[in-house]
């Protein structure tokens, strides 16, 4: 596993697709930088320092610099290669994935640091739907850096946008290979916790989440505040808070203006939920934050 600070763009050094109808294989090198495979048919078969790898359709291999690569046997093969610098990717073997994946996108999202992206160096995509959307993902990324050269700078910010994707796949795999809970009900928190953050000023009843999701609200909510620690209500009002925290330090508007953009148009119960989780009402909460500037 491989940990990538996404404030950093990759720079992009090649981006490009190719087709070996004919058997090859790959020569031996080792470089300074980055180097993503991503196998549209047929094999690529090489090692990294000594690690052998088999890629087929749908595989991805992160090579690391310094580390020298090289074919172990011919093989007809068609993929796409990306080889980039990024200053700050470092090996990991904190946690197991599905722990990581548990923390990363079921607990304290909302409130959680900005954290590194957690990035699999070999991973497969194999779900029909993901794979097309991969595919078709790379050929427009190879396409835009081909066009003109100012628009690497484009592809960098669009490959990171696709290896936070993948990480976000390859995270959600490993919850649902997990025995413990069915994978329905983890995909239902998750997908509950998008819309959670996409509309969280809007009103959200739990008729609304048993139509949009299909569920029982009762059991939605049982197995949420399992993995949030949350019931639903407490972490919507959580959102909101936050939000109108970071409103409340970044501009003048109006506690009324504040409350209405968070979902929480009345004033006293904007004031009774702010408080209740600040701990300082709006007001007071503001003229603390002017102080200490």
């Amino acid at each position: 596993m491989l940990a990538i600070h996404p404030d950093f763009v990759p720079r992009i050094k090649l981006f490009g697709f190719v087709s070996y109808k004919t058997p090859w294989i790959h020569f031996k090198r080792t470089t300074d930088e980055y180097v993503l495979y991503f196998v549209k048919s047929g094999e690529l078969r090489l090692h990294e320092n000594g690690t052998p790898y088999t890629l087929k359709k749908g595989d991805m291999l992160l090579l690391e610099p310094h580390l020298e690569h090289e074919g172990l046997e011919k093989q007809p093969c068609d993929y796409f290669y990306v080889h980039f610098h990024h200053p700050d990717i470092r090996r990991t073997e904190a946690q197991d994935p599905l722990s990581l994946a548990k923390r990363l996108l079921m607990e304290k999202k909302e409130d959680a640091e900005p954290d590194m992206i957690y990035y699999p160096k070999y991973c497969t995509i194999d779900g029909k739907n993901e794979l097309h959307r991969a595919l078709h993902e790379m050929n427009e990324m190879t396409d835009l850096y081909r066009r003109n050269p100012f628009h690497r700078s484009l592809t960098g910010l669009k490959l990171l946008e696709w290896m936070i994707g993948l990480s976000r796949e390859y995270l959600m795999a490993e919850l649902r290979r997990d025995d413990k809970r069915p994978a329905r009900s983890y995909w239902k928190v998750n997908a509950l916790l998008d819309y959670i953050h996409g509309h969280y000023t809007e009103r959200i009843t739990g008729d609304l989440i048993e139509k949009e999701f299909d569920c029982n609200y009762d059991y939605i909510n049982r197995v949420f505040q399992e993995v949030t620690g949350r019931t639903i209500t407490r972490y919507i009002n959580m959102v909101r808070v936050n939000r109108a925290k970071e409103l409340i330090e970044a501009t003048h508007l109006s506690m009324s203006e504040i409350g209405y953009l968070t979902g929480l148009n009345d004033p006293f119960y904007f004031s009774k939920v702010f408080k209740k989780y600040v701990g300082l009402s709006p007001s007071q909460y503001d003229k603390k934050m002017r102080e200490s500037l």
